[in-house]
C-alpha cells in the first residue's frame, strides 16, 4: 500500500470506497512470530493515509487468535487495534496447527478453551462494529448494482412485491423492493439509486428513489 495506490482511491472515481487489508493480529510480538513484515504501527499509518484521502473508506480484515505464544496482553492489543480502527466487516479464526510449519512444533501452544473465548470476544466486537457501520446508512441514498432476484430468505416483509438483490459500493448485500408487476430482468446488471430503509448485521433493505 504505497502512496500512489492510496492516492488512486482519491483520484479514480471507479475505485470503490472499500478495501480488504489483512492485519492478522494487533500485537507486534505475534506479527513477528507469524513472520509478517508489517507492524501495528505500519497498519495504523496506512489506515490514516487512506482515510485522509477517502474519509468514507470501509475496511475489512483478517484476524487469527490463539497463535502460539499469544498472551492475554497480545490479545488485548488486537482488540485495541480493532477498537481504534473500526471495521465494516471482517474474517476471524482460531489458530489451527498445520504440519510442516514452525508454529506447529512450538511448545507454547494456546489452550483450546482460551482460543474459543478469545475468538468469541473478538467476533462480538467485530459484529458490533459491522452493525454500526450498516446502520449508519439508514435513510441515505446510494447507488446499487443489481445482480439477481432476492433469495426468499432475505425477504424484508413485503411478500407480495418482487425483490432484487445487489451490492453497494461498500460491498454490502442490499435487497430492494420493486413495484408490483415489475419484471426483475429489466433491472439486473443496472446501477440505480435507492434509499436505505433498514439495516441488518449483514445486509441492507432499500426502496427505489
Amino acid at each position: 500500500m504505497n502512496d500512489s495506490l492510496i492516492n488512486a482511491h482519491r483520484d479514480i472515481e471507479k475505485l470503490m470506497p472499500f478495501l480488504h487489508l489483512p492485519v492478522q493480529a494487533g500485537s507486534n510480538q505475534i506479527l513477528k512470530a507469524m513472520n509478517r513484515k508489517h507492524s501495528r504501527e505500519d497498519y495504523f499509518k496506512i489506515i490514516e493515509k487512506l482515510r485522509s484521502v477517502k474519509p468514507d473508506m470501509g475496511l475489512s480484515s483478517d484476524f487469527i487468535v490463539g497463535f502460539p505464544g499469544e498472551t492475554d496482553q497480545d490479545f488485548k492489543q488486537t482488540l485495541d487495534l480493532v477498537e481504534k480502527i473500526g471495521f465494516a466487516q471482517c474474517y476471524s479464526f482460531k489458530y489451527s496447527p498445520r504440519p510442516g510449519t514452525p508454529a506447529h512444533d512450538d511448545d507454547n501452544q494456546v489452550p483450546e478453551h482460551i482460543k474459543v473465548e478469545r475468538l468469541a470476544e473478538l467476533q462480538a466486537l467485530l459484529t458490533k462494529q459491522q452493525i454500526a457501520f450498516n446502520k449508519s446508512f439508514e435513510n441515505k441514498t446510494m447507488k446499487i448494482l443489481f445482480e439477481k432476484e432476492a433469495p426468499k430468505s432475505n425477504k424484508s416483509g413485503a411478500e407480495n412485491k418482487p425483490q432484487i438483490w445487489g451490492k453497494s459500493p461498500w460491498l454490502q448485500s442490499v435487497v430492494v423492493d420493486l413495484p408490483l408487476g415489475t419484471d426483475i430482468k429489466n433491472y439486473i446488471g443496472k446501477i440505480i439509486d435507492v434509499k436505505i430503509i433498514k439495516s441488518r448485521p449483514s445486509s441492507l433493505f432499500a426502496e427505489l428513489c
